[in-house]
């Protein structure tokens, strides 16, 4: 089995849609594993996440678009999610504003403790890699992101 390095890219193939696929899929699958330790699911952490990290309780309004937007599905899908992370006391209503959405401290806890986890495992993916090429890398897949969400918008 042959092993390729970060110092490899002489030899490294052309970015294109397989291994952009393939570098989505790995790394997720050990989130994955990281998940099903925690109970949780991947739309569920990312939804938890989004309110974990912001400064102020969130709308459940701009919640919905921002997980639509990131995981491209539907409102009633992305719902769906909120409302198991609302059964599952991960988050809660603001008492303030009902409206808005908070996390739990049990919610924030499995936050914390998931985004140590995988912070554990990009670090050790991400090893050796220089700046330089990490910064080109995360331009171009930027350059895609947008350009295949400007191409979903159109249709």
């Amino acid at each position: 089995m042959t092993t390729v390095t970060a110092t490899a890219t002489a030899t490294a193939p052309a970015v294109n849609a397989r291994i952009i696929g393939l570098a989505h899929h790995a790394p997720r699958a050990l989130l994955e594993r990281v998940l099903d330790r925690h109970g949780v699911t991947f739309h569920q952490n990312l939804t938890l996440r989004l309110v974990a990290i912001a400064a102020e309780p969130v709308g459940r309004d701009e919640l919905v678009g921002e997980v639509t937007g990131a995981l491209k599905t539907d409102d009633a899908f992305v719902h769906g999610v909120i409302e198991e992370l609302l059964t599952a006391k991960l988050l809660e209503a603001d008492p303030a504003d009902p409206s808005r959405l908070r996390p739990t401290g049990t919610g924030r806890d499995l936050y914390e403790r998931v985004a140590a986890e995988s912070g554990a495992i990009a670090a050790r993916l991400y090893a050796g890699i220089p700046a330089a090429d990490l910064a080109v890398a995360g331009r171009v897949l930027t350059l895609i992101t947008q350009r295949a969400n400007t191409e979903l918008a159109d249709a």
